[in-house]
């Protein structure tokens, strides 16, 4: 039996969700030939979904304030709102560039979403375990996410050019 507060099924599915960054950073060196820069195109679209998504839990953990008066605490009645929105146009953005320079500006977001969170997400939690096993979870997932989207960005830069 686990000590860890966090559900098995959340645990599965956070890192499940890395399957596809290991995958695809993987394609993105061993593939041949359009494969591999398929592989890269969907590693960045994947990226951004998961960009965007941190950036919405600020949304998703803040809704049940909307509508209510006023708390008198700048982060949640204006910054969570303004901070859920800009990785979504970050990744956004990313997307629109040359790949591996894309790549490269969502791991630097996913790790400056986290470096950010790890302050904020005591507003979301009532428990203190509950909160530091899920930025455990948490760090660890960004981490393998931003060593793979930046690990494709070399290969293409450096070993495939």
């Amino acid at each position: 039996m686990s000590n860890n507060p966090i559900s098995p099924l959340v645990l599965k599915l956070g890192y499940a969700g890395l399957i596809p960054f290991i995958g695809l950073a993987l394609l993105v060196q061993l593939a041949p030939t359009p494969v591999n820069y398929l592989s890269a195109e969907s590693l960045a679209g994947y990226g951004a979904v998961i960009t965007s998504f941190m950036g919405a839990l600020h949304w998703g953990a803040n809704l049940h304030n909307l509508g209510k008066s006023s708390r008198g605490d700048r982060w949640l009645d204006r910054n969570a709102w303004v901070w859920g929105v800009i990785p979504a146009l970050v990744a956004w953005v990313a997307l629109h560039i040359y790949i591996p320079v894309g790549l490269l500006i969502m791991a630097s977001t996913l790790i400056i979403q986290r470096n950010i969170d790890q302050n904020t997400y005591r507003y979301y939690f009532a428990d203190e375990a509950v909160c530091a096993a899920f930025m455990t979870m948490r760090n660890r997932l960004t981490y393998v996410a931003a060593f793979c989207l930046s690990w494709a960005a070399i290969v293409i830069l450096f070993i495939q050019a």
